[in-house]
C-alpha cells in the first residue's frame, strides 16, 4: 500500500478512509475512527452532499446535526454515477485502508463497485457496509429507520411502563449503538488482524442486529423459562429500588440502589428507616413500598433531594434535560463539550481531551476535492479535466 500524504495525531495515524456513508450512522462511526487519528474523506454528490447538512437547525447555514457528526473530515464532491467518478474511487482505494458505505444492499455493485469484486482486486482492502437489516436475508432491501430497527430487535417492546405501550425514544439506538459503534469496532478490529497478517475485510454491520444484542440477556431469560414484560423486571423498573420517581416540580430521580448497601443508605438520608431490606420487594408489597418513597420524593423539588442527597452514596441522580448537560459540573470537569465554528461539539469517550485544540470544523461540500486528488496523485491537468465534466465539485 502506498504511503500516506496526510497523518493527524492519534492511534489511527496513517489510517486513510473513504467514507460514502451520509445522514448519521456511518457518519458517526467515521467520527468515532477521525477523533482517533485516521484521514476520513467523505465522498459527497456534487450538486447536493449529505442530507444531514440542511436538517435544521442551521448554524451559518450548516446544519447542527451535520456539523457535529462530521468534525475531522475533509469532502471530496465526485458523482459516483457516472463512469469516470467510479473510475476515479476505484483508483483511490488502492491507497485507503478502509471503505465506509450505508447504502440499501445491492447498491454499490450496482454503482460497479461490489464488495465482493473490491475484495478481489484490494485484499488488503476492510469494506464495511452498515444496512437497517443486513446484506443477506429477507429483509435485506426493505427500507427502514432507527424506530423500525429498534422495533424488529425486541428493544422498542421493552421501552415501556408496566401495562403501558411503548414508547418511541428520544434518541437513535439502533443508528449509533447497533450500527456505528458496531461499524467502529469491526473497522479496528480488522485493521488490527490486518497488522497481524491477515487480509483485509468485508464488514456487514446490520443495525437491527446491533440493536437486539443489547438484549441478549433478555433473551437468555425469556429462553430459559423467565418471562420478560416490559417495566417489571430486576432492571426495568418493577422494583422499588431501581425505577423513576417524580419531584414537586415535574422532574425526576433516577433511583438504581440495587445493591444493599445503596439502599440502606438512600432509606437513611431520608429517615425512612422503616423502608430497610424492603427495596427488591416485588408485587404489591413492592409497590406499597415504591408508593411511600414516591410520595415522599414527590414533596420536594429535584433541587432540594439533589442537594440532601449529593453527599449520599446511594445510586440516586436527577434526570438531566439536553439544555443541562453543557452545565453540569461533572461534564465541564472531563471536558465534554466544545466549540468549533460556532457549532457545540460532544467529545466521546474515545476522544483525546485535547481534541477541541485540534478538531476541524466540518467540511463544506466540496471543500477538498482539488487537496484530497492531489494528494492521491492527480495532477492539475486531470483535476482541471474531471471539473470541467462535472465528475467533481
Amino acid at each position: 500500500m502506498e504511503e500516506k500524504t496526510t497523518e493527524k495525531p492519534g492511534p489511527l495515524s496513517g489510517v486513510r478512509v473513504l467514507d460514502l456513508s451520509r445522514l448519521l450512522p456511518g457518519p458517526f462511526a467515521t467520527l468515532l475512527l477521525a477523533d482517533l487519528g485516521a484521514e476520513v474523506i467523505k465522498i459527497e454528490d456534487p450538486q447536493v452532499g449529505d442530507y444531514a447538512r440542511y436538517y435544521p437547525p442551521l448554524v451559518d447555514g450548516v446544519g447542527a446535526l451535520y456539523a457535529s457528526i462530521n468534525r475531522n473530515k475533509r469532502s471530496l464532491a465526485l458523482d459516483l454515477k457516472s463512469s469516470r467518478g467510479r473510475s476515479v474511487v476505484r483508483q483511490m482505494l488502492g491507497q485507503v485502508d478502509v471503505l465506509v458505505e450505508s447504502y440499501r444492499p445491492g447498491v454499490l455493485a450496482r454503482l460497479g463497485l461490489a464488495p465482493q469484486e473490491l475484495r478481489e482486486s484490494f485484499p488488503e482492502l476492510i469494506i464495511c457496509s452498515i444496512s437497517g437489516f443486513g446484506q443477506t436475508g429477507p429483509a435485506r432491501e426493505r427500507a427502514g429507520h432507527d424506530l423500525n430497527f429498534l422495533a424488529r430487535a425486541g428493544l422498542l417492546g421493552q421501552n415501556a411502563a408496566a401495562g403501558q405501550s411503548p414508547v418511541v425514544p428520544g434518541f437513535q439506538l439502533a443508528d449509533l449503538a447497533g450500527g456505528a459503534l458496531y461499524a467502529a469496532l469491526g473497522i479496528t478490529a480488522a485493521l488490527y488482524g490486518r497488522e497481524r497478517g491477515k487480509e483485509g475485510a468485508w464488514l456487514d454491520i446490520s443495525m437491527t442486529e446491533g440493536a437486539l444484542s443489547l438484549v441478549a440477556p433478555l433473551v437468555a431469560m425469556q429462553a430459559a423459562g423467565d418471562p420478560v414484560r416490559p417495566g417489571a423486571g430486576l432492571l426495568s423498573g418493577g422494583l422499588p429500588c431501581y425505577r423513576l420517581y417524580p419531584t414537586a416540580d415535574g422532574r425526576h430521580l433516577a433511583v438504581a440502589a440495587l445493591e444493599p448497601k445503596f439502599w440502606e443508605a438512600l432509606v437513611a438520608a431520608l429517615h425512612l428507616e422503616h423502608l430497610s431490606g424492603k427495596g427488591m420487594l416485588g408485587g404489591e408489597a413492592g409497590e406499597e413500598v415504591a408508593r411511600e418513597l414516591g410520595d415522599l420524593l414527590a414533596s420536594e423539588s429535584l433541587n432540594h433531594w439533589e442537594r440532601l442527597l449529593a453527599r449520599v452514596d446511594c445510586c440516586v441522580e436527577p434526570v438531566r434535560d439536553v439544555g443541562e448537560l453543557i452545565g453540569d459540573a461533572m461534564h465541564q470537569a472531563r471536558e465534554v463539550f466544545f466549540m468549533l465554528a460556532g457549532v457545540q461539539q460532544t467529545r466521546t469517550p474515545l476522544s483525546a481531551q485535547t481534541l477541541a485544540r485540534d478538531a476541524t470544523p466540518a467540511p463544506r461540500r466540496g471543500e477538498h476535492s482539488e487537496a484530497v486528488l492531489q494528494d492521491f496523485g492527480w495532477s492539475t491537468e486531470s483535476i482541471d479535466d474531471l471539473r470541467r465534466q462535472g465528475v467533481i465539485g
